[in-house]
């Protein structure tokens, strides 16, 4: 079987500050792009495809996706505001981009096959791209709702020390299908635990152990018109609000609730390592060169 890479690689890191997707972390110069298509090719996976901003294309091929070029199909989408369903608007004042569900529905026209979405500033760890696959090569059809997955990762080793963040909250029934995945904001460690900020504004206690959403998520092309309609949806109550955002989980469980869904969770046993703050990077370096002298990565990913 053939499968995709979706990597959604339009936003800016904000907190951050810059570029974030273009930043080394390993020890010959790699990114974490380079290690998600490293994992995702020895999977299985046979082609990338990148969801990117035509405003720093030239860096991104240049310094990205020329990296790729001699070792697996590449190709690009470009997510804009203009880029809608027919009759559809955003007001010409708006900058803020339209969220994850709609980078993904972006890419309807360059992805036909079994494929994974993920973060480009995420690293996920090999298990989760050959979880994934594995999920794929065994899928079987139901009639009427259609079969997806989503690779997810114990809360506490998905922390930063250096400030708080937010995470999809994840449940699941007795066969590991997704029941809600519920936006927790401000989850930071504190001396008891973790613990997040409610909608109320208190403190709520979490255990630590809890299975999170990292949007590693599995589809097949069938994703595409549910997700149409939901973006169409969004459009129609929210087109207008120049901050709303069409996010990826909030279109799943939409298709849950109607009963067009099904959403496998996955449960991935590697450390999931990200920067959310610039001051994360250091720690990710670490990790990374720890990985490196176990043997579980080459020292230079380009040489394989």
């Amino acid at each position: 079987m053939s499968f995709t890479l979706l990597i959604l690689a339009a936003g800016m890191g904000s907190r951050y500050g810059g570029l974030k997707q273009l930043d080394p972390v390993g020890p010959s110069g790699e990114t974490l792009l380079d290690y998600s298509v490293f994992d995702a090719i020895r999977a299985g996976f046979t082609r990338v495809v990148f969801v990117i901003r035509r405003d720093f294309e030239a860096e991104f091929r240049a310094k990205i996706g020329s990296r790729y070029e001699n070792r697996i199909e590449v190709g690009y989408v470009y997510q804009g505001l203009d880029t809608l369903p027919a009759g559809y608007s955003v007001p010409a004042s708006r900058t803020k981009p339209l969220g994850t569900g709609h980078a993904i529905w972006c890419a309807r026209d360059q992805v036909k096959t079994h494929f994974a979405a993920i973060n480009a500033d995420d690293f996920y760890g090999a298990d989760a791209y050959r979880s994934l696959a594995q999920f794929f090569a065994q899928l079987t059809p139901a009639a009427g709702i259609e079969q997806f997955a989503m690779v997810g990762y114990r809360l506490d080793r998905t922390l930063s020390e250096y400030g708080s963040v937010s995470r999809g909250l994840c449940t699941t029934d007795t066969a590991d299908h997704l029941q809600t995945i519920v936006e927790c904001v401000g989850i930071e460690k504190s001396a008891t635990g973790v613990d997040y900020t409610a909608t109320n504004g208190e403190r709520v206690a979490l255990k630590g152990d809890e299975t999170v959403s990292m949007n590693f998520w599995g589809f097949t092309p069938a994703l595409f018109p549910l997700l149409e309609a939901g973006l169409i949806t969004f459009l129609t109550a929210l087109g207008a609000d120049e901050k709303a955002e069409f996010y990826i989980p909030s279109a799943v469980a939409s298709m849950m609730a109607a009963k067009t869904a099904q959403v496998r969770v996955l449960t991935c046993d590697n450390a999931w390592y990200g920067v959310t703050y610039r001051e994360d990077k250091p720690r990710v370096t670490t990790a990374i060169a720890g990985l490196v002298a176990a043997g579980e990565y080459p020292a230079n990913l380009s040489s394989k």
